[in-house]
């Protein structure tokens, strides 16, 4: 078993950064990629950015260039920063561990971008 717990959303200005978080605990050796995924209102849930074991990294085209995908093996924890926040980056933010037995998810944090 994996678990997710995810941290870091809140309430930003166009143009401003966050840094979200995501902390996995349980069978975490097993895990040979984990990423980030956002749903938007009424729309459809998709990835934004994947990291593997070995650290290759692969980004939406809609976030590229603004948005990196990092990990911290030492506490098993996998960051998104975020810069130049736009408001329809606007979503629930999720979490997600693949490993051959299945795929885990965070119960998501909250990204706000507006006035």
């Amino acid at each position: 078993q994996v678990q997710l717990v995810e941290s870091g959303g809140g309430l930003v200005q166009p143009g401003g950064s966050l840094r979200l978080s995501c902390a996995a605990s349980g069978s975490i050796f097993s895990i040979y990629a984990m990423g980030w995924y956002r749903q938007a209102p009424g729309k459809q849930r998709e990835l934004v950015a994947v990291i593997t074991s070995s650290g290759r990294t692969n980004y939406a085209d809609s976030v590229k260039g603004r948005f990196t995908i990092s990990r911290d093996n030492a506490k098993n924890t996998v960051y998104l920063q975020m810069n130049s926040l736009k408001p329809e980056d606007t979503a629930v933010y999720y979490c997600n561990a693949d490993r051959v037995a299945g795929a885990y998810w965070g119960q998501g944090t909250q990204v706000t971008v507006s006035s």
